[in-house]
């Protein structure tokens, strides 16, 4: 069995995945990677179910289009699976294997503050492979000579709420931190953050400062549902100290939520045995 359409196909997904993109949504790629046809016919599952592509028969498409919102909930980045473990699949094709990969824009890390854990935690981010964004009120604070590093991009804010608003943008894929001087910056920070579409927000200080700027924001008008999504104070509890290993507690935090993790140590399995 031939896909005859395969490479109009091929073309057909790449745009449709550039509009996925730009558009900040998620999707879903299945290719086929062992079968007796259509080796390497891919087929693209958005969100709203909208596919593009085949995968050479429709019931199979039908099939693997039905499995996508479960593997995007996993959060993996790629996932293959024998055809097999599907019900109802097209014999012709039960031995065979497809790969899933997640399509979606890359993790970006807002930052505010470019004081010592912002500075920690932006160059820690991009070791990681995460657009950073590191803004400050203070234009010395973000000079390039301070930051060799390119990937970092480097924002001198005439207003925080500008400032985080054009770069936090539709929210997806998008991690807000706020790590700055003072209450009042806090606050402005947070203001603009948190009505956005962030994955997460989180905001730096102990549970008395952080609960001055989100009692603030309470009596704003903001509401308790947005506020209790707040990670307030930022990071996991890992007894840091300095301003790296602070950076360190934010971004595993931040890694957490993006893969699903508990953010429990690992071994805690052996001893509950």
């Amino acid at each position: 069995m031939q896909d005859e359409n395969k490479e109009p196909s091929q073309g057909a997904i790449a745009v449709a995945v550039a509009r996925v993109l730009a558009s900040n949504a998620i999707a879903a790629l299945a290719t086929l990677i062992d079968a007796p046809f259509s080796i390497g016919a891919k087929l693209l599952i958005e969100e709203s179910d909208a596919r593009t592509g085949t995968l050479g028969d429709p019931a199979l498409d039908r099939l693997v289009a039905g499995y996508a919102k479960t593997f995007l909930d996993s959060r993996a980045e790629a996932r293959s699976f024998r055809i097999q473990e599907l019900t109802d699949v097209p014999q012709a094709v039960i031995e065979g294997r497809i790969l899933f990969e997640r399509i979606e824009p890359e993790p970006c890390l807002v930052i505010c503050g470019a004081g010592h854990v912002g500075a920690s935690l932006a160059r820690l981010a991009s070791f990681l492979g995460y657009r950073t964004v590191l803004i400050d009120d203070r234009a010395d604070f973000v000079k390039r000579d301070r930051f060799p590093e390119r990937e970092i991009e480097l924002v001198a804010a005439g207003s925080w709420t500008e400032a985080l608003r054009a770069h936090i943008g539709g929210g997806r894929g998008v991690y807000v931190a706020v790590v700055t001087r003072g209450h009042n910056q806090d606050e402005e920070c947070m203001r603009a953050a948190i009505w956005s579409q962030a994955e997460y927000v989180g905001l730096i200080g102990s549970k008395r400062r952080t609960n001055i700027v989100l009692d603030r924001l309470r009596e704003a008008g903001v509401a308790e549902s947005r506020l209790q999504a707040v990670r307030a104070p930022i990071g996991l509890d890992i007894g840091a100290v300095s301003p790296q290993e602070v950076a360190l507690a934010i971004l595993a935090e931040i890694v957490a939520k993006r893969r699903g993790g508990l953010g429990e140590p690992l071994s805690t399995w052996r001893r509950e045995t």
